[in-house]
């Protein structure tokens, strides 16, 4: 069980408390430092074993050792010697892509490269800070301060269409659909490999042991929560597949991991491996062509293209779609015109 972060009483060393975690009954015996790995989001086990020897992480309020093995009901603490960052979210004047909005909802067409909201290295400049310019008391789920307005998100990199909360009772509204997995959600994605039918992606997605940051697709539940994705074939280009993704979960990365995970990831996609060329010849004119492409689109090709939801008020399903942005169109043109032109080669 993870709790609210708060600032603990000031000692000699003016420490703070920036995370307080009680283990869990079923906990089994395991290294603390390994155990905070898979809690601390984006914390090396380096990072985490200096906190300790800095005495910087209490167990049951008292400092521990890299070798302390956790158990059921510890109270673990992490502290440093600077207050922890408050969860107010400051307005800033960001522009909006608006396809609709009502006294309930708002619905944004997100650029790629915004990120949705304030986080680790990204306090400022998000799209939470301009909805807090431009619309005031937004609401904010339980557990979810510094997020108002939000019920889901997309990746910083991935372009499309968000839905936005503007009162209590459309948040509650909306998230329970989300919960229920009735949102209509549809992505365009651009994928290495030739894709040639249909197909559904499933397991239990989770952190990857080896790299925080991404996620990875495991048989063991115990590893991560249930996933699906349902994808369809658009258009083959020889070397890469548009395809059309529905999302019956909503995870984090979802789809990047999938279909990394089937062995079609993202064009471009540099997290999960897509930013190399994974298909296609030796010569050194596609060489270039692939880069060319990856410069113009330097980002995951992934757009939210639809969204489909029951309205709060109106009690009535709306659906809205976003063209394909600049950057994903020009790449999608290139990959055309390469494919046409091998076309009447073989012709």
């Amino acid at each position: 069980m993870m709790e609210d972060l708060a600032n603990i009483d000031q000692d000699e060393q003016d420490l703070f408390e920036h995370l307080r975690i009680v283990v869990d009954k079923g906990q089994s015996l395991l290294r603390v430092d390994k155990f905070l790995m898979h809690r601390i989001e984006n914390a090396s086990r380096s990072r985490i074993q200096n906190a300790i020897e800095l005495g910087n992480v209490l167990v049951n309020d008292k400092p521990c050792k890299p070798s302390y093995k956790v158990k059921p009901q510890d109270v673990i603490s992490v502290v440093l010697p600077h207050p922890p960052r408050d969860t107010e979210v400051y307005p800033e004047n960001i522009a909006l892509d608006i396809v609709y909005e009502d006294d309930d909802v708002l619905v944004v067409n997100k650029p790629a490269g915004l990120v949705v909201h304030p986080g680790y290295n990204n306090y400022t400049g998000t799209l939470v800070n301009g909805l807090v310019y431009h619309f005031q008391q937004l609401p904010t789920l339980p557990g979810n301060d510094g997020r108002p307005g939000l019920v889901h998100r997309i990746d910083k990199d991935t372009s499309g269409l968000l839905l936005i909360s503007k009162n209590e009772r459309s948040m509650t509204w909306l998230a329970k659909q989300f919960f229920d997995h009735t949102i209509a959600r549809k992505y365009i994605a651009l994928v290495w490999g030739d894709l040639e039918t249909d197909g559904t992606v499933t397991g239990y997605i989770g952190r990857s042991i080896g790299d925080r940051r991404v996620m990875s697709i495991y048989d063991d539940p115990e590893k991560g929560k249930w996933s699906v994705t349902h994808y369809r074939v658009l258009e083959r280009m020889n070397y890469v597949t548009l395809i059309e993704c529905q999302l019956e979960t909503g995870r984090t990365h979802q789809i990047r991991a999938h279909l990394k995970h089937i062995g079609h990831p993202l064009f471009s996609d540099m997290m999960y491996g897509g930013d190399k060329i994974l298909k296609g010849t030796v010569f050194s004119k596609y060489k270039q062509f692939v880069e060319n492409c990856f410069e113009i689109m330097p980002r995951q090709a992934l757009h939210a293209k639809s969204l489909g939801f029951l309205h709060p008020t109106l009690k009535k399903q709306l659906y809205f779609e976003a063209p394909l942005p600049p950057d994903f169109k020009m790449a999608l043109d290139k990959w055309r015109g390469y494919s046409d032109q091998r076309l009447e080669i073989r012709d």
